[in-house]
């Protein structure tokens, strides 16, 4: 069951409104009022908020990237279907 719903992922994943869309998602988490909304003297598992958010963002993007690749690296008559 993982294996189909990874693949019906990365099949819609290949589209070039989603590598868009997670751009603008990317620069939208980047700015301001979600910056200042983390930006708080808050402390979690011995991190402060702030850089706890950043390395979070920035975990989540590499895996959002590892996953369009994947997609990329498709074949074009296989497109993630079951062999």
């Amino acid at each position: 069951m993982g294996h189909r719903i990874l693949s019906r992922l990365l099949r819609h994943l290949h589209l070039k409104e989603a590598w868009v869309i997670f751009f603008i998602l990317g620069i939208i988490m980047m700015n301001y009022p979600f910056i200042h909304i983390f930006y708080k003297p808050r402390w979690f598992f011995g991190m402060p908020a702030f850089f706890l958010y950043l390395y979070a963002g920035w975990a989540i993007s590499i895996c959002v990237i590892y996953l369009f690749v994947k997609a990329i690296d498709l074949p074009n008559g296989d497109k993630g279907e079951e062999r």
